[in-house]
Formats: structure tokens, C-alpha cells, sequence
């Protein structure tokens, strides 16, 4: 999906295609003392983001903290309060999720939305596993397979395949062998978010969507000679996916840095913004933890400075469309501020039209 070559440093690459869905992405915080407020808000930013004209809004998960548990269920209520926007899941981490269960719940909520759901899944342990198990899994902990197989138990009950071999009617009862409601098209609207060449692999060979973020596994060894770059290591997992994907270069991806414009912003948020990145550079240096984890910069600016950046990034090139993260701790008001400069500044500066 890269648009015609240009020429840097005596060398061609791929140049910017013309930005063609923009969404956002937000963790959805709240007090603990008053959780309604942060969930009212989050439905706010959702019915917000529809009126600027994004083409999706995605909810991050979080367990036993201070964020969204249930997106599915956030979701479903913002499914009654717009009429427009794709809603998704970015993402749910599987390992905390039965996935006939889920399957029923994402098709429940992708009809009532009329087709707008877009779940982002991902695989692994949970986190804190050791300290969470017992309630978790309390009689299987030791057996549960954190693996692809329980994102593919997930597609295959998602696009219909059996569940049972138990059909029919029984008294005055009907059954059905495969998961109800069934929404036939929510099977391809399924994403995988990934952050290594594993994952982008699979993804692709199970003709998922693939969500990419601002992390990535840096897998060349430790003592690997010259520096690592973010934006080179993303690149290598998009073309990776596509690949192994059925529709190859069409394959679809989003790419979800985390972007701060600053068009509108007053004196006192612009510099808690740039405070904000400032204290996250230090883990964009150098690969982090035993798992080599590289975060990218945070994009903080005017629309025009953070578009110039993102076209010089080499995976930015090869998409053409984008859920950009909200930052985690940052005020209502802050977030109506950002959505508006991105969807009335930034997107437009990339070659994106609002929807209608």
C-alpha cells in the first residue's frame, strides 16, 4: 500500500499515501470513587469524535486498574449513542477471556451498532499472572493455553464455525451447533495487535487485520552491532503481515502512535504536554526489559510539525490509516482539545477527509 517513490539521501522509498481513515484511541480512566464520571466521559470522547467526523474510536483494556475492564460493554452503550463511527477494542488480551463467551458478546454488540464493531485482540499471559491465577483460573491456571489457538478458537466461533455437535430442538427448545446471534461480517473485522514479526506472521496467515502501536519487540540480539529504530522495526512487521496475507498489499493496517497536536492548546497545556513526552523519551533510547520492548516518541507540536514527522517515518509510509493514542492521564478537556486539532488540523494536513 505505499504511494508513489521518492528520493532521500540518493535513495528512493515509498512516500506518503493520502491519510484515509483516522481514528483515536483512549484508555478510559476513572476514579474509583466516582467511576460513572470517567465511563460518562469516555462515551463523550466517542460521541465527540463521531461529530468531528473520525472514522473510528477504539477502547484500550485494562484489568484491576483504574481504566476500562469491559469494553465490550462501553462499547455497546456508545453503539446507542452514535450511528457512524467504527468502534473498537485495541486491545483485549485474550488470556483473560473464554472465547466462545467472547464471541457471543462481540457478535451481540456488532449487530446492535449495525456493523460498526472492529475487535482488537492479543495473546499471552496475563499480566501480574502469578498474583491473579487463583481467581482467575482457579482449578486450571496450570493448564490454560496462552497461545494463537485461543485467537483462532476465537475467529473460528466468530465466523461460525461449530461449536457443538449438539443441534436441534429438545422439549420446547431450539439449539443451535454454532455461536448465536451470528453477524456475518464481523469475521472481517477482526485485528490483531502485534509488536513482533511472529505475530505479524500470524496474523497474516489467518487473514486478520493488523493493529500496530507505538511498541515494538526489537528481536535482533542484544549485541548486535549499530542502533535500533523504531520506525525501520515496524516497517519490517507491516511488510511481514502483508506477506503472509491473502489480500497482500491490501491488507489492511492501523497504525497507533501516540500524537499531542498543540494548535489550540493554551500556554499551561502545551507545556504540560511537553512535559508529559519529555518523561517518557528515555524508554524510546534503548530497548526495555528482559522482553527488548522499544517505544516510539511521542508526537508533540503544532499539526504541521507532527505531520513533517510522520512522513518521515518509514512505516507511516506504508499505511493509510491510523487510531492515534490518547495520551493515558491527561484531562476531559484536554482530550476535546487534541480530538478537535486532529480532526480539523492534523488530518487534513495528511490527505484525510472527514467522514459525513
Amino acid at each position: 500500500m505505499a504511494g508513489p517513490e521518492t528520493v532521500e539521501n540518493g535513495v528512493s522509498a515509498p512516500a506518503s499515501r493520502p491519510l484515509r481513515k483516522l481514528g483515536f484511541l483512549t484508555i478510559g480512566l476513572f476514579d474509583e470513587a466516582d467511576p460513572r464520571r470517567g465511563h460518562e466521559s469516555t462515551l463523550e470522547i466517542i460521541e465527540l469524535g463521531e461529530r468531528l467526523g473520525f472514522d473510528s474510536a477504539w477502547l484500550r483494556h485494562r484489568h484491576l486498574q483504574y481504566g476500562i475492564s469491559s469494553p465490550v460493554a462501553v462499547l455497546a452503550a456508545a453503539s446507542q449513542r452514535t450511528s457512524r463511527i467504527e468502534l473498537g477494542t485495541a486491545v483485549i488480551p485474550l488470556g483473560w477471556e473464554n472465547p466462545l463467551r467472547l464471541a457471543e458478546d462481540l457478535a451481540t454488540v456488532d449487530l446492535l451498532s449495525g456493523g460498526r464493531l472492529n475487535p482488537g485482540v492479543s495473546v499471552g499471559p496475563p499480566m501480574h499472572y502469578d498474583t491473579v491465577k487463583a481467581a482467575l483460573y482457579p482449578d486450571t491456571a496450570d493448564a490454560e493455553d496462552f497461545g494463537f489457538e485461543r485467537v483462532r478458537r476465537l475467529l473460528g466461533f466468530v465466523r461460525g464455525e461449530a461449536a457443538t455437535d449438539f443441534s436441534g430442538t429438545e422439549g420446547f427448545e431450539v439449539f443451535s451447533d454454532r455461536v448465536q446471534p451470528h453477524s456475518p461480517g464481523l469475521g472481517a473485522r477482526m485485528w490483531y495487535g502485534g509488536g513482533s514479526l511472529r505475530s505479524a506472521r500470524w496474523a497474516g496467515e489467518n487473514g486478520m487485520n493488523f493493529l500496530t502501536s507505538s511498541v515494538v519487540k526489537v528481536e535482533q540480539p542484544a549485541a548486535a552491532a549499530g542502533p535500533v529504530d523504531f520506525a525501520e522495526i515496524q516497517r519490517a512487521h507491516i511488510r511481514e503481515f502483508r506477506a503472509h496475507h491473502p489480500d497482500g498489499e491490501r491488507a489492511r493496517v492501523s497504525q497507533g502512535l501516540v500524537v499531542i497536536p498543540t494548535d489550540s492548546a493554551g500556554p499551561e497545556q502545551r507545556a504540560r504536554y511537553e512535559a508529559y513526552a519529555a518523561k517518557r523519551l528515555p524508554r524510546t533510547t534503548a530497548p526495555q526489559g528482559a522482553g527488548r520492548l522499544l517505544f516510539a516518541p511521542d508526537l508533540v507540536g503544532t499539526s504541521a510539525e507532527i505531520a513533517e514527522r510522520l512522513r518521515a517515518h518509514v512505516a507511516f509510509r506504508e499505511i493509510d490509516e491510523v487510531a492515534f493514542a490518547l495520551p493515558f492521564t491527561f484531562e476531559h478537556e484536554d482530550y476535546v482539545q487534541i480530538l478537535t486539532d486532529i480532526a480539523t488540523k492534523l488530518g487534513p494536513t495528511l490527505g484525510w477527509h472527514p467522514a459525513g
